[in-house]
């Protein structure tokens, strides 16, 4: 695979201090044999080889998944390989001190954007406790990724990964970019209708190739939505790899071969992999600055 002007919107950084008991316990429900041994810097540098850049953020997932890193290894990763990371911040609203780290992550470790998982940390997206958050990046001009989606690790609650719940958000936050990770599956529909009415949501596909039929769907359902033009790139390493992420999407209709069923048009793919969330994520302001 050549380098390519695509970027990858979804990548975990930990270091092996921050993998906990429960993280190796919850492997079974994760794909066999899929997982990369280790998620740190260099690591994430040598994956991402053929991209051009890599939007990385640390998960505190420490009671849901078994992964608790912050935003200090973040910052190390992108000062150490400025060239090819973007560095987002995570938030738990569960923590006295979300804003303290917040505002220390922002401006002080110039973190670019922010990623929260309501599923993982029990944190509904309507919760009280985050609307200081939305109101801090609203103001301030930083895009949210969610997870939104289901996952494996048993102390999570389902509901709180539906993109329904985005739109109540996206409505009361018009300037605050949000962005559905997983295109929200199963729920996928959801997220495709929420992010085809609010024009301040978008989604990504990180996760997704190694599940083709659930695939496949999504993408005829985003076209015939018409919001492939909200799409983009994404991996979710180490989760999944960027080559069979990258193939997965470009060899989608091969299943349906032989078949009158539609097929993801040559447009989609291209625009899927080509998609740069610096030109849309931010209100002009240049977010590698």
């Amino acid at each position: 695979m050549t380098a390519r002007a695509y970027c990858d919107c979804h990548v975990n950084i930990w270091n092996e201090e921050h993998v906990l008991p429960l993280y190796t316990e919850q492997l079974a429900r994760v794909r066999a044999g899929a997982m990369a041994p280790k998620s740190d810097a260099d690591t994430l540098h040598a994956e991402m080889a053929h991209v051009e850049k890599a939007i990385v953020f640390a998960l505190r997932y420490g009671d849901s998944i078994g992964i608790e890193s912050d935003d200090e290894t973040t910052a190390a990763a992108v000062a150490k390989y400025p060239e090819k990371f973007v560095g987002f911040a995570y938030v738990d609203p569960r923590r006295a001190d979300c804003m303290e780290l917040l505002v220390h992550a922002v401006e002080d470790l110039k973190l670019k954007g922010v990623k929260f998982g309501p599923i993982y940390n029990g944190v509904a997206l309507s919760d009280p406790r985050l609307v200081p958050v939305y109101e801090y990046l609203q103001k301030n001009n930083i895009p949210l990724t969610m997870h939104m989606g289901t996952t494996f690790a048993r102390n999570a609650p389902i509901d709180m990964g539906r993109p329904l719940h985005v739109e109540p958000i996206a409505q009361k936050y018009p300037d605050l970019v949000m962005v559905m990770a997983h295109m929200g599956h199963p729920w996928y529909e959801e997220c495709i209708v929420v992010s085809r009415k609010q024009p301040n949501v978008f989604c990504e596909i990180s996760a997704l190739s190694y599940r083709p039929w659930q695939y496949y769907n999504i993408l005829i359902a985003a076209q015939e939505y018409r919001i492939t033009d909200k799409i983009f790139f994404g991996t979710d390493f180490p989760f999944a790899r960027v080559d069979e992420s990258v193939d997965g999407l470009l060899t989608i209709n091969d299943q349906v071969e032989g078949t009158r069923l539609p097929r993801v048009s040559e447009e989609t793919m291209q625009r899927i992999l080509e998609s740069n969330p610096f030109t849309h994520w931010w209100h002009g302001d240049n977010p590698l600055a």
